[in-house]
């Protein structure tokens, strides 16, 4: 199976910034779409951000204007600019891969990258 290994995360000021980076041991390009998620304690996980093979991204609402998602498909890497963040961004980001249908392809979430928004 893919591996996804994630970093980039640490505490933060609200409105401050960081960068995730989703390293991954093979080719990103085969997959339809690449994807950020996060989980805060005691909720659902919930997609951030996604960016299609083509290049088409699309944000969850509370994070639209603020959290860029881009990719480089010679590294395979996929990264998670993030700014003016609130405490309301904390959480556990994980990136997985999609196939045509929706399914994700790592089945294995892993411990993902952490991300903490306090003064």
């Amino acid at each position: 199976q893919v591996q996804f290994v994630e970093s980039g995360g640490g505490l933060v000021q609200p409105g401050g910034s960081l960068r995730l980076s989703c390293a991954s041991s093979g080719s990103i390009s085969r997959f339809y779409a690449m994807k950020w998620y996060r989980q805060a304690p005691g909720k659902q996980r919930e997609v951030v951000a996604t960016i299609t093979s083509s290049g088409i991204t699309n944000y969850e609402h509370s994070v639209k204007g603020r959290f860029a998602i881009s990719r480089d498909n010679v590294k395979n890497m996929v990264y998670l600019q993030m700014n003016s963040l609130k405490p309301e961004d904390m959480a556990v980001y994980y990136c997985n891969a999609v196939d045509l249908s929706g399914t994700r392809v790592r089945d294995y979430w892993g411990q993902g990258t952490p991300v903490t928004v306090s003064s």
